[in-house]
């Protein structure tokens, strides 16, 4: 726990902003790490598991310490003004399920070590300043990711085929950035798509039939591109039957 409060400690250190004194007041030294506003820690070894200081009007950077936090397995830290580059001693978090840094000023390009998470199922960078492209082995490993969130970023680039390695995805948003190419066929992988979303971008060619044998997708938007083609008549069939009922 000392090793947990050294690193939660260094972070607050990272905070140039703390409006609400959220961690000013409450984040000492005289009581335990696992009273601490947004902090949950597990009851057999009492070590921090979960972090959650989102919406907080926080303005700092991420301090390269939270990487001790070996049992951390929820990281939530959007919806503040968290900004800089996101530091590699990250790498440590491997029981990392859930990671949220959406709606930030992180900047730079998205890390090709995020493909270390191997158990992380969601994870949200959305609404950053991220730019560059997606590296082409990222989501080699995450094969248990099922919500896949990098919309309103500056990301270039191809949509790298190991995305679709991840056969668990129910939510894919990659919506308003700057990615081009075509859509590969091996999107017919994600046949577990819910929502899909990548609509605001660059993309070319012809829409991949195989996305209308995905029965369990309710919301699609693949506008504001440069697609041709038409989705396969079994999705258009569904799509009628699901007005109809709306309707009824």
């Amino acid at each position: 726990i000392t090793v947990d409060q050294s690193a939660l400690l260094a972070l607050k250190s990272h905070i140039a902003h703390d409006p609400h004194n959220f961690l000013t007041t409450n984040w000492s030294t005289s009581t335990s790490v696992c009273s601490w506003i947004g902090v949950t820690c597990g009851s057999k070894h009492y070590r921090v598991t979960a972090l959650n200081l989102s919406s907080m009007d926080l303005t700092g950077t991420i301090s390269s310490l939270l990487g001790n936090l070996s049992f951390l397995a929820w990281l939530d830290i959007h919806q503040n003004s968290f900004h800089g580059s996101l530091p590699i001693e990250l790498t440590n978090l491997r029981r990392m399920k859930y990671l949220d840094f959406g709606n930030n000023s992180f900047n730079g390009e998205i890390p090709s070590w995020f493909g270390c998470f191997t158990k992380l199922q969601r994870l949200y960078l959305d609404g950053n300043h991220l730019k560059g492209h997606l590296p082409s082995r990222i989501f080699d490993n995450l094969s248990k990711l099922q919500i896949l969130n990098l919309e309103s970023n500056q990301i270039s680039g191809k949509i790298p085929n190991s995305i679709f390695k991840c056969k668990e995805l129910r939510i894919l948003s990659l919506y308003n950035n700057s990615l081009e190419g075509s859509l590969s066929l091996e999107i017919g992988n994600l046949s577990m798509l819910r929502y899909l979303f990548l609509g605001d971008n660059n993309l070319i060619g012809e829409i991949p039939s195989v996305i209308g044998n995905f029965i369990s997708l309710t919301d699609i938007d693949l506008g504001l591109n440069y697609f041709t083609g038409k989705i396969s008549s079994l999705f258009s069939f569904l799509l009628l039957l699901l007005c109809s009922l709306f309707y009824l």
